[in-house]
């Protein structure tokens, strides 16, 4: 995610739908922390591999904001799954932590629709630049 914020200028509505991430990164270290492990390093290390990729294959795209608004979208499904199953899991060992996840996986569903809200928004904004002439790229 950090890689698309460098590059959304032209596009602050996908911008603001990325900064949430960070508060709900250092809410779930802390929670795992209470139990002595952390976020799997291999699992982190996966995943901004993944996205640096996504990041740099979508950047050599004309409508690169088209297709990191689409990987967003499906990736806040993939953590919303996530945390279904780490609420199911807390149920079992952890009741306590159960209402933190909760509001992480609200929030990650309040995030997940407004992606999905933006993404006409988001392709008419791209689709009136390059019928302009305008720079559409991020």
């Amino acid at each position: 995610m950090e890689r698309q914020l460098e590059r959304l200028e032209r596009y602050p509505q996908a911008r603001a739908l990325l900064h949430e991430t960070e508060t709900q990164r250092a809410r779930l270290e802390r929670l795992l922390g209470r139990h002595g492990s952390s976020p799997s390093t291999f699992k982190d290390m996966a995943q901004s591999l993944l996205g640096n990729l996504a990041s740099m294959t979508n950047a050599m795209a004309g409508d690169e904001i088209l297709k990191n608004t689409f990987t967003n979208f499906a990736f806040e499904h993939f953590e919303i799954a996530a945390y279904r199953s780490l609420i199911a899991m807390a149920a079992q060992v952890d009741p306590v932590a159960v209402p933190e996840l909760e509001l992480t996986l609200r929030k990650e569903e309040a995030m997940a629709r407004q992606i999905g809200d933006s993404i006409a928004i988001i392709t008419l904004d791209y689709t009136m630049r390059e019928s302009t002439g305008q720079r559409a790229a991020s």
